[in-house]
């Protein structure tokens, strides 16, 4: 020990979030303010305390209701194939635009924190490369690691390690998929991990998604114990996070669990839990600092009266 390592904290950090959605937030109140972060926390992926949950009538069949009728089927089977093509190619498209849209709104969120402003045309233009770069980046690694988990699975099933009719399943063929789950789980451990840290590294060194990944990579890599603290704390968050959710949503009567509703009713969680990432990474220098050289508006050109002729 030399005397210059960096100590990394972990409560530290928060209890400077937390100062810092009160100044965002509450110094002062102002309700607009609140609407305008809102939608910026509600496009980066924060929807609101819950999900619906609709009346069913699975099992019974009321007068007058329709039941299933085996030749009406029939009557759509030469057109079921096109009927499931349309709805893949549909679901695929509206999962690419939603994720479009909450790369691009991480920037806009993480804008409004550093900033302490509600803005989001602004840093929706001014981080218009940063925010398409992580989404092509995020869409490249899901899909690339969708076909690379595809592949190793149809290799088990084509050495012959799965069952065929009636036979049980090998010890070979249950350790092999056990195997299999337990690295698509730390796979997507790591993954969210990497993409959580990265937009607040591309924001600050206004870089692209690629070389944000090798950054954090890096910083991950000669940080490890630090990181796993930040993880254990991270998981006890996230179940205080679902608590405040539910009793949000219990005391509301449902109204937190309504799509943008419940991220302006939940913003002061949500504004504090990002800026505890902000305020924990700035702690590896200057070049993870967001707020050191802060970038600043351009000013407003000077128009000047016209010169009246003599």
């Amino acid at each position: 020990m030399n005397g210059t390592e960096r100590r990394i904290e972990i409560f530290k950090p928060f209890g400077e979030a937390f100062d810092l959605m009160q100044t965002i937030l509450f110094r002062p109140f102002d309700f607009k303010k609140w609407l305008v972060i809102g939608f910026a926390a509600f496009l980066s992926g924060h929807f609101g305390g819950g999900s619906f949950n609709f009346p069913s009538q699975w099992g019974r069949h009321p007068a007058g209701t329709p039941t299933f009728n085996p030749s009406n089927f029939e009557q759509w089977k030469p057109w079921l194939p096109m009927i499931i093509v349309t709805a893949v190619v549909v679901v695929v498209a509206l999962i690419i635009v939603f994720t479009w849209l909450k790369a691009r709104g991480n920037f806009i969120f993480t804008d409004c924190i550093v900033r302490n402003r509600a803005a989001i045309a602004a840093p929706w233009h001014e981080y218009r490369k940063e925010g398409n770069s992580y989404f092509l980046f995020h869409v490249a690694v899901i899909f690339g690691a969708l076909i690379l988990f595809g592949l190793c699975f149809a290799l088990i099933a084509g050495f012959g390690f799965l069952p065929n009719g009636h036979q049980t399943m090998s010890a070979t063929a249950i350790a092999l998929l056990v195997l299999l789950v337990c690295c698509w789980i730390a796979f997507w451990f790591i993954f969210a991990l990497l993409m959580y840290f990265m937009p607040f590294v591309m924001y600050r060194q206004r870089c692209l998604a690629v070389d944000a990944f090798r950054e954090v990579l890096s910083l991950i890599a000669s940080n490890l114990g630090s990181f796993i603290l930040l993880c254990l704390f991270g998981f006890v968050l996230l179940l205080a996070t679902v608590v405040i959710g539910i009793i949000a949503t219990c005391a509301t009567c449902c109204l937190a669990a309504i799509p943008y509703v419940g991220s302006v009713i939940l913003l002061p969680v949500s504004v504090c839990l990002r800026a505890f990432g902000l305020c924990f990474l700035r702690q590896f220098g200057p070049d993870y600092d967001v707020w050191q050289t802060m970038p600043q508006p351009e000013p407003p050109p000077i128009t000047l009266p016209p010169i009246p002729p003599t």
